[in-house]
């Protein structure tokens, strides 16, 4: 039998697909695989989740497992899978790049009530990243357009991290009274200091610290906390005032596993991650936790602030895109005068 090689949006996709395909022509043999297709900060979070589940599984049922993962942009990432990327699970950044998939049909309808908290895991936000001392003396929104600042946040088109950008920067204005001939013309003013729009969290991530350019990064809240670390002091975060609550759900592609035989173990993975063990991962990756017991012990490290929903600026998720994401909405609207 021969390989067969399925070329997809991204190389970090192409690799994984192609482990996963030589998988299956290497015969009856081969150790049980999954397929994750995630979204860009949560390369960490995911290694060690597999690590520990992967051993669970191995003891509990005597049969080796290997997780692979796959990481991008969430809206590219979803696209992969409804081009044929072979995910078994996927853990995208927001709700409408996860029922994307669902109306391609590859996930079965009510795929939201088939696992705890609306197949939520765990929640997050967006938060500031801003140079060692914060020397533009950025506190809140309001201050990434009325002080001299470069600012670094993903694309909204390809990047979960860059929707929820641009919505919380939205969802701000009208939260103090604003209009949204406001919000527009101070969205309109902040991505007028963005001087690159990488594709990815991890993109912007390399941009602002690795690269030094900007004075303020937009970055979801654990990428946030990993670039601190990372840069040994040389950044430092800073809490709005008020942002916007991320929902990165979870969800079983129905047609694949059931095509390559996986869904029991597709299926108790995602159910492992409502566990104590694995929410303790969780939030020890700076995601928010929805075990009580668990959210109790790590609260000291997640600032309360008020977090608004996608009915602060839409009726829905599906209202949301159109309005500011689909072809000639808002965002194309705003940007195209910097392109």
């Amino acid at each position: 039998m021969r390989p067969v090689f399925l070329v997809v949006g991204s190389l970090a996709a192409f690799v994984t697909v192609w482990v996963v395909i030589a998988s299956h022509v290497m015969g009856p043999g081969a150790d049980l695989e999954l397929l994750n297709v995630s979204y860009d900060p949560t390369r960490e979070l995911w290694r060690d989740i597999n690590e520990h589940f992967v051993r669970h599984y191995t003891e509990r049922h005597g049969v080796p497992l290997v997780i692979r993962q796959s990481h991008g942009g969430s809206s590219s990432q979803a696209r992969s899978v409804m081009d044929g990327l072979e995910a078994d699970v996927v853990s995208l950044a927001l709700w409408p790049d996860t029922d994307a998939i669902r109306r391609r049909g590859l996930i079965a309808e009510g795929w939201e009530e088939r696992l705890p908290n609306r197949s939520l895991p765990y929640y997050s936000t967006v938060v500031f990243v801003v140079r060692q001392g914060n020397p533009k003396g950025i506190r809140d929104w309001a201050d990434l357009v009325t002080k001299e600042v470069t600012i670094i946040t993903p694309n909204p088109k390809t990047s979960g991290n860059g929707k929820l950008s641009f919505l919380a920067a939205w969802g701000a204005v009208l939260h103090r009274g604003g209009t949204e001939a406001d919000a527009r013309r101070f969205v309109t003013e902040l991505f007028r200091r963005v001087p690159v729009l990488d594709s990815g969290a991890r993109g912007s991530t390399t941009t602002f610290l690795h690269k030094g350019i900007g004075d303020v990064q937009i970055s979801w809240e654990n990428e946030a906390y990993l670039e601190v670390r990372e840069s040994r002091g040389s950044v430092e975060i800073v809490y709005p005032s008020v942002s916007m609550r991320a929902e990165p759900h979870v969800a079983v592609v129905d047609a694949n596993v059931d095509r390559r035989g996986t869904r029991a173990a597709a299926e108790e993975y995602l159910r492992f991650l409502y566990t104590e063990p694995a929410q303790t991962i969780i939030a020890q990756h700076f995601f928010r936790p929805i075990h009580p017991e668990v959210h109790k012990r790590f609260a000291h490290q997640f600032p309360t602030i008020p977090l608004f929903d996608i009915t602060a600026v839409a009726r829905n998720w599906d209202d949301a895109h159109q309005k500011f994401f689909a072809e000639g909405g808002e965002f194309d609207q705003i940007y195209a005068p910097s392109r």
